[in-house]
Formats: structure tokens, C-alpha cells, sequence
């Protein structure tokens, strides 16, 4: 069998533990000889910044496995050396940063990471032009890629229909509107064949007037633990299509990720979706 050698970034956040618990499930040790897996993956390493309480600490423990016998560590430069690939779910700074690394290694690198700017994606495009196979998605999970693909026939086959999207997350998440809800923005934007930036409304406060045609409503609501609640509306003359999707543990994303590292060794490079990873 041969197996990936797999960092893991953000090792010290909860999806850097389900992205851990990913990896370790797919390792031959786990898969006991099933002759069903042409590939299989090992944590080659696990890192995160120097100020995070993981670091030291055994990676499968601190996942709530069984000890790897590796220690999370904020060495970058040294824990790239001879890994394959990096599933990364961090900051944007960080993403982009290693991205670079992994254009100058030839590795493959699994971007989860939402909140990005324009810049950063620009930058992150470069790294992939320049050796680096990277797959960036909003969300990894199957269903959501299903939902987006949905989603931009939808909007393309009842072009007067209103759209709105709505998303629901965890009261620690930083970045608004998520990742997934962009995505979804993207591909109705994409049925329409319209521009996203152009044609999204993020902010409705006060007396803003009626609604203007063509454009795709964004709302955001925080609280408590939701791992992320997103419905996407579309409303006509007297019906209403809803397209909703509940992540209800964030194992989700991380078996979607492997599934995209798995796939991205042995593809050029170039910057990719999960659109392309399903062959959608």
C-alpha cells in the first residue's frame, strides 16, 4: 500500500484534531490489511503556532486517540521535510504562507481555510502556478459540494427567482459570511453568470429601499456550538425553493479532506475544487 505522509496544520484547533482522527483512520495500521485501499495516508507531522497550548503534546491524544507518538510542533520548515501533503484548515496569513511552502517543496496542499481576501487568494493561485497542488473549498463536505452543484442549476433555471442565503455557525467563528455560504454565492453566481462581487448585498440596515433585481442576499447568525447551518432561497411569484444543508459533526470536513489529498497526489499542479475532486 502505499501511503501519504500527511501534515496536519492547525493541529491545536477542533479541526485540526478531526483532520488527526481523518489521517489515523486511513493509516495502514487502522485499515488491517483491507484489501479495498489502493492508498492510505500516515501523520507525518502535526504543527500550530508557538503560542497554542497543543504544542508538545502527543498528536493522537490530544485528538482523542490512541498516541501516534508525535508531538505537535510549531518547527514548520522541519516538519515539511518528506511529507507529501499539507491539510491546512488555519488563518489566511498561514494558508498563504504555506502555500508557498508547498509550491517550493511540489507538494500538494488541502486549503480549508475561509476568510480569505482577494490577495490572499492571488497569492495562493501563484503557489499553485508555481509547483504546488493545491485544492481550496469553502467546505469539503460531500454533501455541501452536491448542494453547490444543486444549486447552480437552480439559479440558473429560474433566473427571476430572489436568492438569499442563510447561514448559521458556532459563536467563535471569526469570518463572516463563511466560507461555505461564498461558496454557495459563487455557484448561484455562476448559474446566472453573473459576478458574485458585483451582485452580493452582505449588510441590510435601516431604510434601504426595495430589493434590487439580480442580487444575492447574504445573512449570518452566530450562537452557540452549530458546526453550520446553510440554506440557500430562492423566491418567485408565490413559491419558494429552499436548499438547505446541516453539518452536524465536523468529521465531515475532514474525511472530505482526505479524500481531496488522496486525490491531489497525482494530479499536476494547479489550483483546484472539490468540484474537480468529485468530477462534478
Amino acid at each position: 500500500m502505499v501511503e501519504l505522509k500527511v501534515v496536519v496544520a492547525g493541529a491545536g484547533g477542533r479541526m485540526g484534531a478531526a483532520n488527526i482522527r481523518a489521517v489515523a483512520a486511513r493509516s495502514s495500521l487502522s485499515l488491517h490489511g483491507a484489501v479495498a485501499h489502493s492508498a492510505g495516508m500516515t501523520l507525518h507531522a502535526a504543527i500550530d503556532r508557538s503560542d497554542t497550548a497543543a504544542i508538545g503534546q502527543d498528536a493522537g491524544l490530544f485528538a482523542g486517540i490512541a498516541a501516534l507518538g508525535l508531538a505537535i510542533t510549531d518547527d514548520i520548515d522541519a516538519a515539511l521535510i518528506g511529507a507529501d501533503v499539507v491539510i491546512d484548515f488555519t488563518a489566511p496569513q498561514a494558508s498563504v504562507a504555506l502555500a508557498g511552502k508547498a509550491a517550493a517543496l511540489g507538494l500538494a496542499h488541502i486549503i480549508g481555510t475561509t476568510g480569505c481576501s482577494e490577495a490572499d487568494d492571488a497569492a495562493i493561485a501563484h503557489s499553485a502556478r508555481s509547483g504546488a497542488r493545491i485544492v481550496k473549498s469553502g467546505n469539503f463536505s460531500m454533501g455541501m459540494v452536491v448542494l453547490a452543484n444543486l444549486v447552480e442549476k437552480a439559479a440558473a433555471a429560474l433566473p427571476d427567482y430572489d436568492i438569499e442565503i442563510l447561514e448559521m455557525h458556532h459563536n467563535r467563528k471569526v469570518d463572516a459570511p463563511s466560507g461555505t455560504a461564498l461558496l454557495l454565492g459563487e455557484a448561484a453566481a455562476r448559474g446566472r453568470e453573473i459576478s458574485l462581487k458585483s451582485h452580493s448585498v452582505r449588510v441590510r440596515d435601516g431604510h434601504i429601499g426595495q430589493r434590487e433585481a439580480g442580487s444575492i442576499g447574504f445573512a449570518t447568525l452566530r450562537g452557540g456550538t452549530v458546526v453550520g447551518d446553510h440554506s440557500v432561497i430562492l423566491a418567485g411569484s408565490g413559491e419558494r425553493l429552499e436548499l438547505n444543508h446541516r453539518a452536524e459533526d465536523r468529521s465531515i470536513f475532514a474525511n472530505g479532506a482526505a479524500r481531496a489529498a488522496l486525490w491531489a497526489a497525482g494530479q499536476a499542479p494547479g489550483l483546484y475544487s472539490m468540484i474537480d475532486v468529485l468530477g462534478l
